[in-house]
């Protein structure tokens, strides 16, 4: 297969990047290792920024989030029994919605099949050869011999495939493929691990709260979120090596009773738990995203602790200034807006590794906290929800700051 852009990975960051590359007229193929039942059924991340609710809506894709996507105009952060509400709309005029990322995969799949365009599953053996070439001006690109041009190599139903293309775009996640590609001394790697994970939970029980609820409480941290009017998706600060086994569904009932309570008293509903697991917590950026004509999205290049809800969004917003450079790439033979991908998303993608671990660091109890620790927190806690000023710059960040370039997709 001869293509213009070969797409490793078809979640989030790799499905937005064809669907835009395709409004304006760009040939790409897309592999995925997984299967379409999994990618189209594994939980992942559920809350959409504005920017990426505003681009979802501008590119066609945004008529089943209108129906089914929860719309959040706040949040609640709950800490010494007591609750604190941060105005979203009121402090930035905008909000977020929560529509899972399972969900915004259907829809970017659907588009593409709609479309008759080539997305492969069940690929295995990928290998990404001659990506090494530098991107000196169109001509070299586009008019390289066939030894030179970039290549995914990958077995398809039982045979060999090739796709040769101009350029590669490594949207395979933390544990794919593309970023090893990149010898190791090329990258520098900047992560953090912390002291502790999320035990979650997915519930038949309808939502407790009309918005999310963070609760900073002794035991540790908890959440409640939702995912339907009838599924809600919950959380409790565990240790990094806790046993799932020792967390029959009571205990984790009775534990999340106990950390939402508040001064009015919290009445948690009950139900079927029919998925749980642990979730560790780090951070992970690697710098440069791109080498020749490889280019890293997503989570191939950075990971956010959940707390701050940026990973989908942050592999959207990738995607977003991938595809401006690459339609320019093509329409005018610049590559300087290829040559400057890396600065241009690491600049949101480190504001976002921030606020991610600010939210962190405040809402959770580390194991080896001490008195001082404790009240130097309750202190950031108090000032968050009590300074406008502070908490504007809260829900700012969370309602997502603009993409780092504008999305024209027709002139």
């Amino acid at each position: 297969m001869k293509t213009q852009v070969a797409i490793v990975g078809a979640g989030p960051a790799g499905l937005t990047l064809a669907h835009l590359l395709h409004l304006q007229d760009i040939e790409s193929v897309v592999i995925e290792a997984r299967s379409r039942d999994y990618v189209e059924h594994r939980v992942r991340a559920g809350v959409l920024e504005q920017p990426t609710v505003d681009l979802l809506h501008e590119v066609g894709l945004g008529h089943r989030l209108d129906r089914e996507g929860l719309q959040h105009h706040g949040t609640t952060i709950r800490f010494n029994h007591r609750s604190h509400r941060i105005d979203f709309t009121e402090l930035t005029g905008s909000a977020i919605t929560v529509y899972g990322q399972q969900e915004v995969v259907k829809d970017l799949i659907a588009a593409r099949l709609q479309a008759e365009l080539p997305l492969l599953f069940d690929v295995t053996d990928t290998v990404i050869e001659n990506v090494d070439t530098v991107i000196a001006s169109a001509d070299t690109v586009i008019g390289a011999a066939e030894t030179q041009r970039p290549r995914v190599r990958f077995m398809h139903d039982g045979t060999e495939q090739v796709i040769e293309a101009d350029i590669v775009a490594g949207c395979d996640g933390f544990h794919g493929i593309a970023r090893p590609t990149i010898s190791a001394e090329l990258l520098t790697v900047f992560e953090r691990t912390y002291p502790f994970a999320w035990l979650g939970i997915l519930a038949r029980t309808h939502p407790s709260s009309d918005e999310l609820i963070y609760a900073n409480h002794e035991n540790g941290f908890a959440l409640h979120s939702m995912r339907s009017p009838t599924v809600t998706r919950q959380y409790l600060q565990v240790a990094p090596d806790e046993d799932l086994e020792k967390w029959p569904d009571d205990r984790i009932w009775s534990e999340l009773t106990t950390r939402f309570d508040d001064e009015l008293g919290f009445d948690l509903e009950e139900g079927e738990i029919f998925e749980k697991g642990i979730t560790p917590m780090r951070s992970f950026v690697v710098e440069p995203m791109q080498y020749g004509r490889l280019f890293l999205v997503g989570d191939a290049a950075h990971i956010v602790p959940p707390t701050g809800a940026k990973g989908m969004n942050l592999a959207i917003a990738d995607a977003c200034v991938l595809s401006h450079a690459v339609g320019a790439f093509y329409a005018t033979g610049t590559h300087l807006l290829l040559d400057a991908y890396t600065g241009t998303c690491l600049r949101r993608v480190w504001r976002a590794e921030h606020f991610s671990w600010f939210m962190t660091t405040m809402l959770h109890r580390p194991p080896d906290q001490n008195p001082f620790d404790r009240q130097l927190q309750l202190s950031q806690l108090d000032y968050v929800t009590s300074s406008r000023a502070a908490a504007t710059s809260l829900a700012e960040n969370y309602v997502g700051l603009p993409f780092p370039t504008p999305w024209h997709w027709k002139d």
